[in-house]
């Protein structure tokens, strides 16, 4: 993809924003902006039909040798080429409307919750000006009820979601990916509200669904699993079958993201840090269940407060701890 030499002068810096591993993994943001523009180009001059036409804008988000997307600051940083790119256009242009959801996403990727808030907002407001079609509304609806969890807007965010995946249900059937993507995005919301049961209802409803349509390797299907997994050691009244399951859910998600991701994608790392905190969760409610525990000092683990922080290996793991009758106080 890379010109070296058009560099040298510019001194930019190169980046890893992908699953490819080795220097196939390092490119320059430039080079990667210039190869989309050309190819976006050549569409849009012969006229290419939707389905070419969509292969060539991938460019912009997906990287053309491991096919997974670019995330982190890179994102970010295409993000804001693609806008620069398009933003001359007329509102109407497909590719001008495109540039605006990239460049969303790309601040989202990169933390900056508040500047995506507004652009989702314009974006919303241009297509009901226009007359959108009612799935573009709902991606973008769905991109602001995520915004708003972001942000800590937590009741704004799971009604929203709540209705992205209603309408997405009426409009495409549940084995579509977008409704996948919807069903977990409302599912993620009822764990951060603690109604636990609802969400690992409606995530063992859409789970088999996405493991036959998208496949195990899939990124939805990953972050459906993790998800599941987190209903259950965010869940205080979780059983030690519950842990033990969460446990196991993860480890296989973490090896699986860790074999189609790499080790740097943010799927792989939330999902292993999931696990830390799933294993310390069970390890201390094994000990309290034992007929003979130890106590957390002979176990050389700190305890912050009554009901406080296991602290494990740097690991911080929310919980209360009620011994069971008979047993010694932990």
């Amino acid at each position: 993809i890379c010109t070296q030499a058009l560099h040298w002068k510019t001194k930019e810096g190169l980046v890893r924003g992908c699953a490819c591993r080795g220097t196939a993994g390092l490119v320059h943001v430039s080079c990667l902006a210039e190869q989309a523009k050309i190819l976006v180009a050549e569409a849009l001059e012969n006229n290419l039909d939707a389905k070419a036409f969509d292969e060539r804008w991938r460019r912009w988000g997906r990287c053309s040798l491991c096919e997974q997307e670019y995330h982190g600051v890179v994102r970010c940083a295409l993000g804001w080429a693609c806008w620069k790119t398009y933003v001359g256009r007329p509102e109407t242009d497909e590719p001008r409307q495109c540039a605006m959801n990239l460049l969303a996403c790309g601040l989202q990727d990169a933390g900056h919750y508040e500047d995506v808030l507004l652009v989702y907002e314009a974006e919303l407001s241009m297509f009901r000006r226009l007359g959108g079609f009612e799935g573009d509304l709902l991606v973008t609806q769905s991109n602001l009820a995520c915004v708003y969890q972001s942000l800590g807007r937590l009741e704004e965010a799971l009604r929203l979601k709540r209705d992205v995946y209603s309408g997405r249900l009426k409009l495409l059937g549940e084995e579509h990916r977008d409704t996948l993507i919807s069903g977990h995005n409302y599912a993620s919301s009822l764990v951060t509200q603690e109604r636990f049961e609802e969400a690992k209802a409606l995530q063992r409803k859409m789970m088999p669904v996405a493991r036959r349509v998208l496949g195990d390797s899939d990124d939805i299907t990953l972050k459906m699993r993790f998800g599941y997994a987190r209903a259950f050691y965010k869940d205080k009244g979780a059983t030690l079958d519950d842990l033990r399951e969460c446990v196991t859910t993860l480890e296989e998600t973490e090896r699986t993201a860790r074999r189609v991701f790499g080790g740097t994608h943010p799927t792989t790392v939330d999902t292993e840090r999931a696990l830390q905190s799933a294993r310390s969760m069970l390890a201390v409610r094994e000990i309290v269940a034992a007929p003979n525990p130890m106590t957390l000092a002979e176990l050389g683990v700190e305890l912050e407060g009554d009901d406080g922080e296991l602290l494990d290996g740097g690991t911080k793991v929310e919980f209360c701890i009620d011994p069971p009758p008979g047993s010694r106080e932990v």
